[in-house]
């Protein structure tokens, strides 16, 4: 997988370059994002290594599944990519794209699992919290889980806190059995 990331980023750093410089990082953002959803799906990918179907011709039905929003920076930019035969790195470039431009516009999604349904109040005053601790917008997605017993886990990125009593005790289980 880091393999494959180091392949896109050149890639994502100069979609990003352009979308920023034409002013269109949400359609560029939007047409990423389904065109790697797209690539991901298995069969897209048997398709994608049929060597009997042209470069050219791969990139053009992944933009007609795409539909709206392909400019001609975009098609250009698609047909890169089939000339180098990097269309299967479409997710990974969407992902990086999507990380450059929630840094240039300091937002962060998270993820709350909560043993309890937590309150609108209560995801207000959680999103507020991490607003200002992380500085940046913060987009919170809450879901259950009733097996985490007490507490929360809240998921950005890399970072991780396991505020759960499931958490803690599996914490604690492993410190009595060193």
């Amino acid at each position: 997988m880091a393999e494959l990331r180091t392949l896109a980023r050149p890639y994502a750093k100069a979609a990003f370059g352009a979308a920023q410089e034409h002013k269109q990082l949400a359609e560029w953002s939007q047409v990423l994002t389904v065109a790697g959803q797209v690539t991901a799906n298995k069969d897209i990918r048997q398709l994608l290594a049929n060597p009997g179907l042209e470069e050219q011709k791969k990139a053009d039905l992944i933009l007609e599944v795409v539909e709206e929003g392909v400019t001609e920076q975009i098609r250009n930019f698609f047909a890169v990519l089939a000339e180098k035969r990097r269309l299967t790195l479409l997710p990974e470039i969407s992902a990086l794209f999507n990380t450059y431009r929630a840094d240039l516009e300091r937002t962060v999604d998270i993820e709350v699992t909560a043993a309890f349904e937590l309150t609108d109040e209560q995801q207000q005053k959680l999103a507020q919290a991490l607003s200002k601790k992380l500085e940046r917008q913060v987009s919170l997605a809450a879901s259950l889980d009733k097996s985490l017993i007490g507490g929360v886990i809240i998921r950005t990125g890399d970072l991780v806190i396991d505020a759960s009593v499931r958490g803690k005790l599996a914490k604690l289980a492993d410190a009595l059995g060193s």
